[in-house]
């Protein structure tokens, strides 16, 4: 019995405080290290899609490139090449414009 509560003593009644804040340390380098970059992308390619206007280059999820012919709530249909071929696809596909690819280029962040 004694021996128990010797151990009891040596470990100490707080010792579940160093594991709490260790826990709360832990959130907060994966909320600045990983949510809070990942909201900032999304927001600025939500912010891409919705000044999209008529005659940008842009470059599709699946990597086709063309130039903006028209643009509805949620579809916009865009030209490729010279073959003048026009693909309508939903806004959601769009990954990048060439203006963005441009400036990522410029500053060196890819």
């Amino acid at each position: 019995m004694t021996l128990f509560l010797e151990a009891a003593a040596t470990t100490g009644v707080g010792g579940g405080m160093p594991m709490l804040l260790m826990i709360i340390i832990m959130f907060a380098v994966f909320y600045f290290f990983v949510i809070r970059p990942e909201n900032k992308k999304k927001k600025k390619t939500e912010e891409m899609r919705n000044s999209l206007s008529l005659g940008d280059e842009i470059i599709t999820i699946g990597g086709m490139i063309g130039k903006i012919v028209q643009i509805t709530e949620d579809t916009i249909t865009f030209e490729t090449g010279e073959d003048r071929v026009r693909i309508q696809t939903k806004k959601w596909a769009i990954s990048t414009t060439a203006k963005m690819e441009a400036e990522e280029a410029k500053t060196g962040k890819k």
